[in-house]
């Protein structure tokens, strides 16, 4: 297994939307690994493929407090949404930063595990958000969209000079 590099906002690649799984075979399930190897040393509790910069569709998510759900999402389709909640929520993509996003309570979601099977399923909670914010890095939106432009701004600007700064670290 290895850890895989996460694009960070505002870089244009996490913009990109994920094209459909044509093959679940054994190099999906590798990357899934990595994926997971990934997400739990950030430390976070799901990960899309676009924010490791493959734009297929797929993600990997774990809210259990000891790493003992596991979960794999191929080709992830919303059926059907209930309910409202808000939540405070924060990103691997976006990191040191949280903001309160309104999401569906409940999902019903239809997908493909990591051996290819079909699953139709209800989640909720905070399985059904974190699904719900992955969803939205694999159609190209970052949970900071909900938000204003003007924090998103700011945002943006800091976490550009954060990296200015490490760059400057390193060099030096």
């Amino acid at each position: 297994m290895a850890k895989l590099t996460i694009l960070e906002f505002p870089d244009p690649r996490l913009r990109k939307k994920a094209r459909p799984v044509e093959a679940v075979d054994d190099a999906l399930r590798a990357t899934i690994d990595d994926m997971f190897e990934t997400m739990y040393a950030a430390p976070g509790i799901g990960l899309a493929a676009t924010q490791v910069d493959i734009h297929k569709r797929f993600l990997v998510a774990d809210v259990s407090s000891d790493q003992s759900d596991p979960r794999v999402f191929i080709n992830p389709v919303i059926v059907e949404k209930d309910g409202v909640t808000v939540t405070e929520e924060g990103c691997l993509s976006v990191p040191g930063y949280y903001e309160e996003v309104k999401r569906a309570d409940t999902i019903r979601l239809k997908y493909l595990d990591r051996n290819g099977e079909v699953h139709e399923e209800n989640l909720d909670g905070m399985l059904a958000v974190c699904v719900q914010h992955e969803i939205d890095h694999l159609d190209g939106k970052l949970f900071v969209d909900y938000i204003s432009e003007a924090k998103r701004t700011r945002i943006r600007k800091r976490l550009e000079k954060d990296r200015r700064h490490q760059a400057a670290a390193v060099s030096a």
